[in-house]
């Protein structure tokens, strides 16, 4: 058993685990080359979060799904730089929506070079995945294009909040559908489109991406209420502090009008008040931690990676598939 990448992923076969760690290097030397430009500034800017590490999951995804083909092929490689550069892009522009002050560990763009050089640095990456994606034809661009039109439609949608009468865990279950599991659905559905497998083959991963992306949107609420350390890449509580309604944070308002019971109701009044106050923020973090709430959340998350181990029951028995269903659990795994 070896593990592959910073997301841990144990592969159990060791010509699986060489193709995939080549896949992924050449990815990497990818998205350092998509990311040059001819103007010194842009490229330090550009290569900012690239040089920062990740756990490059969305390009994993496309190496594991290639190999229901022809995991040689050549498309293969630069599809998976463009779902990560896109990735790249819509972290800048959460960074100064959010008002970040760090991503995966380094000084955020926005904090270290203003919100213009940040927003526009984001563009400057969709420029090059674009670019990208023109050499590999009419039909990837249009997959990327819907997928792009998702996660912004879920970025507004958050933004909005849900209408009247709408229940607010399944607005926000839409917005992550759109926000992440577009995009990791798309990084299944490359991988297995640009290595010819068959047109079933495709439609599997791509709604075992969607559904995965949505157990790993989850993991990551989980990790900012829960993590002692910067885990998720970010400091603990910064959804929490930014009033952005995570879902250990929607069970609890959920659970608070539901059952009335005073120590919930003087949480979500905490919740509701200024928590840009640290020691505000601490107690509200605290009592989070030790919530009914957040492990309501942890099971949900659970499901949705159940669900998605349970989309790939069709595929045939291999080494990839192994590794699938093994990132379901890597997922909940982040999630304690």
């Amino acid at each position: 058993m070896t593990v592959v990448g910073p997301f841990g992923l144990s592969v159990r076969d060791q010509a699986l685990e060489t193709d995939v760690q080549a896949g992924l290097a050449a990815v990497e030397a990818g998205l350092l080359e998509a990311t040059k430009s001819e103007v010194p500034f842009i490229t330090e800017a550009a290569q900012h979060l690239v040089r920062a590490g990740g756990k490059r999951f969305r390009p994993l995804l496309v190496m594991l799904a290639s190999r229901f083909g022809d995991p040689y092929a050549p498309g293969i490689v630069p599809s998976a730089v463009v779902v990560e550069l896109t990735h790249l892009a819509t972290l800048y522009h959460d960074d100064v929506m959010d008002e970040a002050d760090v991503r995966r560990g380094v000084e955020s763009a926005n904090t270290r070079w203003g919100n213009s050089v940040a927003v526009l640095t984001g563009d400057f990456l969709f420029a090059r995945a674009s670019h990208i994606l023109a050499d590999l034809g009419p039909e990837a661009v249009r997959i990327q294009a819907e997928a792009f039109e998702r996660l912004v439609t879920g970025q507004i949608l958050e933004t909005a909040g849900p209408r009247d009468g709408r229940d607010p865990v399944a607005h926000y279950l839409d917005v992550i559908a759109g926000k992440t599991g577009s995009l990791i659905a798309v990084s299944g559905r490359f991988g297995a489109l640009m290595s010819g497998a068959d047109e079933s083959v495709v439609d599997i991963l791509t709604q075992y991406g969607e559904r995965l992306g949505t157990a790993f949107q989850l993991a990551d609420d989980v990790l900012d209420i829960a993590s002692d350390s910067h885990e998720s890449g970010k400091t603990p509580g910064t959804d929490l502090r930014e009033g952005i309604p995570t879902l250990p944070v929607l069970r609890l308002r959920e659970m608070a009008e539901r059952d009335r019971r005073p120590e919930d109701l003087e949480l979500v009044a905490l919740l509701d008040g200024d928590l840009t106050d640290d020691a505000r923020h601490a107690e509200v973090l605290a009592r989070l931690r030790v919530h009914p709430a957040l492990e309501q959340a942890r099971r949900d998350t659970v499901q949705y990676a159940e669900d998605a181990r349970a989309t790939l029951a069709p595929l045939p028995e291999c080494f990839a598939k192994s590794a699938l269903e093994e990132l379901c659990d890597a997922v909940v795994h982040r999630a304690g």
